[in-house]
């Protein structure tokens, strides 16, 4: 067994318990990463846009063909870079045309290096730590002059958000109050000014007539709002956010009313990323095929579909990752293996006890023929989750857990159980409608 790169037994352990629920990890991909040197160029995309640039790109695949995988490797490839990362789903509940309610979750997942969903209080801290140190290198005050210090401060939040002042009223007013509550150790009234700027919209009335602010983050001020976000970023020297709007395809079985705003709503945001409105910022959605080709999806909106148009009918291998629309394929039978090989390693790494048996009963043939029995039953672009699922909880667990335990005797792997809906779809194959696609809405 090839060893993966050392990583702490916590880390570890939440890897390899994500995989074993049938779950993809939030970190550490790179440890089990198969197939992804394709993708190699977009690493120089993500520096242009932390240069200043932007970027949008669409990923496309069936269910199980990694989408979700995908993204989070690029997520994590982002905060390699320093960069800030989130995830939306969008759903019923987080209406893609409501983007007061897409920012409120943006917020609420965003990640930074070191600090995993839920970072923005300990993004904003640093950020006014860093004004408070900058006013007071510049000037000469003495940080114990608090008076100046406020004033200084103050003058200079409202600076650097001079320029999302129109669009995002209030938003300086908040930072401000939301300071002073700090500093008087007022923590119920700071966590709700947080908390208004985070775009909830049920913030006490007396604490916003305090704070000198009206109303609430709506869909017309959340673009302004993200603005603001993307300057308090540069500023703690985060240089841009990667934004990831997954399961787009839930907008093909809303109301006609509501998908031709949610459309019209992606392609707004399109524009403005296109016309350079939101530098250092990438934009990342996920979907099935039918969405992006389908009656019910975005060939409903003539201009959307004209901006994401890509010809696929050619040989997979020959996909520009230059393209703004890229397709998975999902996996065959060797990349299970390797993918299995490497879990495998990794899991094994972390049980010194179990190591000699984890190596003699799930080698390299054994973890061949689960992988086959999986992709016999699922069919070529399988989902590895039902594969990784049962190699880490089926085998691997019991392995380490249970001496007498031998995989090839007491594990039936023509018992994987149940697929879920997607993976139904996965073996069905393809979708031709939208009517076709089980959705759990």
């Amino acid at each position: 067994m090839t060893p993966p790169r050392k990583i702490s037994p916590a880390r570890r352990r939440r890897v390899t318990d994500a995989l074993g629920h049938g779950t993809v990890p939030e970190q550490d991909l790179d440890l089990f990463a198969v197939g992804m040197e394709r993708f190699a160029r977009l690493d120089g995309e993500l520096d242009a846009v932390t240069r200043g640039g932007h970027k949008f790109k669409a990923v496309q695949g069936e269910y199980g063909a990694g989408k979700t995988f995908f993204s989070r490797w690029l997520a994590q490839q982002a905060r390699d870079k320093h960069m800030a990362s989130s995830e939306v789903q969008i759903s019923h509940d987080v209406p893609l045309h409501k983007m007061d309610i897409v920012y409120q979750r943006l917020i609420n997942n965003l990640a930074i290096p070191g600090a995993s969903g839920g970072a923005f209080r300990t993004l904003v801290d640093n950020w006014l730590l860093n004004l408070e140190d900058e006013v007071c290198a510049a000037e000469g005050i003495d940080p114990a002059d608090h008076a100046r210090v406020e004033a200084a401060v103050n003058k200079l939040i409202d600076s650097r958000l001079k320029e999302v002042a129109d669009s995002a009223p209030s938003l300086s007013a908040a930072l401000r109050a939301y300071r002073r509550a700090r500093l008087a150790s007022d923590t119920g009234t700071a966590m709700q000014l947080l908390a208004w700027v985070s775009g909830d919209g049920h913030v006490a009335a007396p604490v916003k007539r305090q704070a000198g602010i009206k109303g609430d983050v709506t869909a017309d001020t959340a673009f302004g709002f993200l603005r603001g976000l993307l300057i308090i970023l540069r500023d703690c020297r985060h240089p841009g956010v990667l934004l990831v709007l997954d399961e787009l395809e839930t907008i093909q079985r809303l109301r006609s009313d509501v998908r031709s705003k949610s459309l019209s709503a992606l392609r707004h945001l399109i524009d403005e990323i296109d016309r350079g409105a939101l530098p250092r910022f990438f934009l990342l959605i996920t979907g099935t095929p039918a969405f992006f080709s389908g009656p019910s999806g975005i060939v409903q909106l003539a201009p959307l579909a004209q901006r994401l148009d890509v010809d696929f009918a050619t040989d997979p291998r020959f996909d520009s990752m230059q393209s703004h629309r890229l397709r998975l394929t999902g996996f065959d039978l060797d990349k299970l293996v390797e993918l299995g090989r490497r879990v495998r390693d990794l899991y094994a790494e972390g049980e010194p006890d179990a190591r000699e048996r984890i190596g003699r009963l799930v080698d390299d043939a054994y973890v061949k023929d689960l992988a086959a029995a999986v992709a016999g039953r699922l069919g070529a672009g399988t989902s590895p989750r039902v594969f990784l699922r049962s190699l880490v909880s089926d085998v691997l667990f019991k392995v380490a857990e249970h001496p007498e335990f031998d995989p090839r005797r007491d594990y039936a792997r023509h018992r994987l159980g149940e697929l879920t809906p997607e993976e139904e779809n996965a073996a069905r194959g393809p979708a031709t409608s939208a009517g076709e696609i089980e959705l759990d809405l």
